[in-house]
């Protein structure tokens, strides 16, 4: 076989490596507890899936689906902004469904990208950012991401070699892996826009935990910010934010000019998605939000305990504002790797290397909150039982 050279500089993905060791140790008789991927062990609210069901019987949606989305998607879409962020979308050209935000991620990097063109991609990021430039032909740039500035890119710091190339930007908050969030009085998304504009570079900027949030915070859309629909898109999720990692529905919204690109990208390579699924999703974006507060509640008190049990081991962790993530470094004496592995072997408690995120995750892991709380309890029992 002869396979295309794009594929020699993809490295194995992040999560379908955990899931082969879990797979790996459960044969062999290990309880695994799994704190990587970020997965929700809750189940979708069951008012959406009871209008999921009705959808499904009605036999008008079996048929081909609109490649556009449905109205009833679109519209429900660019309410759910005005209502939350005060965002007006125009339904007929600022917004077109995803098939989940990873779709999106990976897709849109082929409406920018010719071989030699650079995408700067959040380091430690969604791993996505940098897989999905290489699928396009194009060479990620990995824009570091340390707590000193609070998670943040230094935009000046980028190489002008790599800034002349640059036609894209994928960023992210509240941020996976890291947590961090844009605060009251935080110019980053208006330097973003300027950034763009100056550059000429795309902003893509992935929204997928903007409902999940503590302690008071409410995470900002970067469409919010003036002249952000002129520079770039974000990306909506209906993932988390409902428990519908599953059923693989978001939206991309915002600048026309690229969603009709990003249409005409879609129209040649798939039929739509189906009609069931939008209409549910519709339901879901315009219904009541409670189940939303209801599981914000349950991953705050998760993140509590975590917090709570990593500072009693003695490791330095704050708690986040946003996300279904815990970052924090390593012991002393570990890299990301040594200590995943670790607790992998003497624990058997999976938790992602801050490395696979990317060269500045080096020295850090993550903990997902997505585990009913008595086998988070487990884990976090066996890691201190054993000094880790």
């Amino acid at each position: 076989m002869r396979f295309s050279r794009r594929m020699d500089g993809l490295p194995p993905y992040l999560f379908a490596e955990i899931e082969r060791k879990i797979a790996e140790k459960r044969k062999q008789g290990v309880d695994v507890i799994s704190l990587g991927i970020g997965d929700p062990d809750m189940p979708t609210p069951p008012h959406i899936v009871a209008e999921m069901q009705r959808q499904v019987a009605d036999a008008a949606n079996h048929q081909y689906p609109t490649n556009r989305g449905t109205d009833e998607f679109r519209e429900a879409v660019a309410a759910f902004y005005r209502r939350r962020f005060g965002v007006e979308l125009d339904p007929e050209t600022e917004v077109f469904p995803l098939l989940g935000a990873k779709e999106g991620i990976a897709h849109i990097c082929f409406n920018f990208l010719d071989e030699g063109d650079v995408c700067l991609s959040a380091d430690p990021g969604y791993p996505v950012y940098t897989s999905g430039p290489v699928l396009a032909g194009g060479e990620p740039y990995p824009m570091p991401l340390v707590p000193e500035a609070g998670f943040q890119p230094d935009l000046g710091a980028i190489p002008e070699e790599k800034l002349a190339r640059a036609k894209m930007l994928f960023c992210n908050y509240p941020n996976n892996p890291t947590g961090a969030v844009i605060g009251e009085g935080d110019d980053f998304f208006a330097r973003l826009v300027e950034f763009g504009r100056e550059n000429e570079v795309a902003i893509i900027h992935d929204n997928a935990y903007s409902e999940i949030t503590f302690d008071g915070y409410v995470a900002p859309s970067f469409l919010e910010t003036p002249g952000a629909k002129e520079v770039g898109v974000e990306l909506f999720s209906l993932s988390k934010t409902y428990n519908m990692t599953g059923w693989r529905i978001g939206a991309v919204v915002g600048n026309a000019e690229i969603i009709s690109q990003y249409w005409t990208l879609k129209s040649n390579m798939d039929s739509g998605m189906f009609a069931a699924l939008q209409k549910t999703a519709a339901f879901a974006l315009t219904e009541s939000q409670e189940c939303v507060r209801e599981m914000c509640e349950i991953y705050r008190r998760r993140r509590d305990l975590v917090v709570a049990t990593l500072r009693e081991l003695g490791i330095a962790v704050e708690p986040p504002r946003g996300t279904i993530y815990i970052w924090f470094p390593v012991p002393d004496g570990y890299t990301s790797a040594s200590f995943a592995e670790a607790v992998l072997e003497q624990c058997g408690v999976v938790v992602p290397p801050g490395s696979g995120y990317g060269p500045s995750g080096e020295g850090y892991v993550r903990i997902s909150l997505t585990a009913p709380d008595e086998r988070i309890r487990e884990a976090l029992a066996r890691m201190e039982e054993l000094g880790l």
